[in-house]
């Protein structure tokens, strides 16, 4: 097909942003999603409820509402602070919606990964006098990820297709690139089928990865068994 009508470059380019999104966006998810974990496991009441807020307020709204208006949000507070027009990067923008939705989600596997840790070894470790800093790092958080990884492979998924929304705020990823192939050459079935056909490999191969991580973080369980 000659390289795509000339837009196989495009096409690729616009794979590795969408990945480049997705891994960024993943990155900076999952230390959202600890961080909003131990707000709702905080003694403060205030940081509870702010936290429960967050994950009530973004589970509540579509994805493509966040990206709207976090980017036109965005560049209207940047106009305001600098006096003229400023238009907020799409790729920023993008990723850190999607690290605000991921964030919201992880928070509540990490929650139940943190609540699924045996009470016992958190209060013998506290019996032995380690701080609540120690307990964290060498007692829950190694067994943690365990319980939540199911859970995070399931919203690493989701993430992945849901880069595909970016491609509204200017966004030049995959679906951007496929689109404007599709309106160039009037052949949108050969395009739109290929940026499935990739998407789906994405998948695949995150779940080949995710398949192997499981396997090895329940090693220890299955050899107690």
């Amino acid at each position: 097909m000659t390289e795509l009508q000339g837009f196989g470059d495009q096409i690729a380019l616009g794979a590795f942003t969408t990945l480049r999104t997705a891994l960024t966006s993943l990155a900076l998810g999952i230390g959202v999603g600890l961080c909003g974990a131990a707000a709702k496991r905080s003694r403060v009441r205030i940081i509870r409820w702010l936290a429960g807020c967050y994950t009530t307020i973004v589970r509540g709204v579509p994805e493509l509402l966040i990206i709207l208006i976090l980017y036109f949000g965005g560049t209207v507070a940047l106009t305001t602070v600098f006096g003229r027009y400023v238009e907020v990067d799409a790729f920023a923008a993008g990723v850190f919606a999607l690290t605000i939705v991921f964030g919201a989600y992880a928070t509540e596997v990490f929650r139940a990964a943190i609540q699924a840790v045996p009470s016992g070894q958190i209060e013998a470790a506290q019996a032995l006098g380690l701080s609540r800093f120690c307990v964290w790092c060498f007692v829950i958080l190694p067994q943690m990820w365990r319980y939540a990884l199911p859970g995070l492979g399931n919203l690493w998924l989701t993430l992945l297709k849901d880069t595909a929304l970016i491609s509204v705020v200017g966004l030049e990823d995959l679906m951007r690139k496929s689109s404007i192939a599709a309106g160039s050459t009037h052949d949108p079935l050969t395009f739109y089928s290929i940026a499935a056909s990739l998407y789906l490999l994405f998948t695949s191969v995150s779940l080949v990865g995710l398949t192997w991580l499981e396997r090895r973080a329940d090693r220890g369980v299955r050899f107690a068994k």
